[in-house]
């Protein structure tokens, strides 16, 4: 089984859809910081490095399956929430083009919880809407990666469409009972490095490939709440941006002094530091031999926080992988 991929990142969801039996065929990724870390770690897959808008639907191949999570920038609640208005909330449309032009079998959206939110929910049903009229049953749910295997609290809207010709909905599997902790995730870590001067990378000197730690203050947002999980709870969310990663557990929680303002616990402020860009990519759940390709360390963050985690794409790939193995099965038949 084939798909292809599209606003590939650093491949989260391509090597959760891997593991369970897909093959990677064609990827598109723009962003040149990115396409080192993809080809290095996916050296048989073709990667496209033009603009998706550049891309004419003739020149992807055909596959089984479209994945891809178009960039949320313009959708997060966090960001500017300009939706479907601002030109990466349009890239939507793109991902649409191909879809309509291609007609797999089935597709994934992936985007952030904010697509959901009242100020976008015009736009949201649009998509839905160009979606069915393309001969799919739609299927959208709001996820917790937690429950699947990920160590990490971290919501993201899934969409998934099967053509209608397999005749069925795709059913999201059911959600773990037990959630991964910091501790399962990062335990067995030896003490990280710093970041060089200015943050750069220390490259091939580290005896872990990218453990490594962003340096530098923290700003007033970053200390307006709680920044520390404890060893027995799932991380926070892993962002796309080294200086808003979440401190390393051997901290204790820290202390509200007043509205949106905490500070570290007096005498124990040598505990506090970001977790490093490895520790990040293991709450990502990424294994240990998928390298990530840097010069600032800040890049490896980025990275790692746009990505999907690879055991929540892998709980749902499976669903979708049985599935269109059974409808290939009667098809054949």
């Amino acid at each position: 089984m084939k798909v292809i991929s599209l606003f590939t990142g650093a491949g989260g969801l391509d090597l959760g859809f891997e593991k369970a039996g897909f093959k990677i065929a064609w990827a598109n990724e723009y962003d040149k910081v990115i396409w080192e870390t993809f080809e290095f770690n996916f050296p048989k897959t073709k990667l496209d490095k033009r603009s998706i808008v550049n891309v004419p639907s003739e020149e992807v191949p055909n596959a089984d399956g479209i994945i891809g999570g178009p960039p949320c920038q313009s959708w997060s609640e966090a960001g500017a929430g300009r939706g479907i208005n601002d030109a990466r909330g349009k890239l939507f449309f793109e991902y649409i083009r191909i879809l309509k032009d291609k007609e797999p079998l089935f597709f994934l959206a992936e985007n952030v919880s904010g697509i959901l939110s009242s100020r976008h929910s015009k736009a949201f049903e649009k998509i839905l809407k160009e979606f069915q009229s393309l001969n799919y049953n739609i299927t959208y749910k709001l996820l917790n990666a937690k429950n699947y295997n990920t160590p990490q609290d971290r919501q993201r809207v899934i969409i998934i469409g099967y053509h209608k010709k397999i005749g069925k909905k795709f059913e999201f599997p059911k959600e773990n009972e037990i959630v991964p902790t910091l501790k399962d995730a990062i335990a067995d870590l030896p003490k990280p490095e710093p970041a060089k001067n200015k943050n750069k990378t220390n490259g091939d000197k580290l005896k872990i490939p990218n453990h490594e730690y962003m340096n530098g203050g923290f700003s007033t947002i970053y200390l307006s709440r709680n920044r520390v999980r404890s060893w027995d709870e799932p991380s926070f969310t892993i962002q796309a941006g080294g200086r808003h990663a979440p401190i390393h557990p051997q901290a204790p929680k820290m202390k509200k002094i007043e509205l949106n303002k905490q500070i570290f616990i007096p005498g124990k402020e040598h505990l506090y530091r970001r977790l490093s860009v490895r520790e990040c990519a293991r709450i990502q759940t990424f294994p240990d031999n998928f390298i990530f390709k840097y010069r600032d360390v800040a890049d490896g963050y980025k990275m790692i926080g746009n990505a999907v985690p690879v055991n929540f794409a892998y709980a749902i790939a499976k669903k979708i992988a049985k599935d269109i193995k059974n409808y290939k099965n009667k098809h054949s038949k």
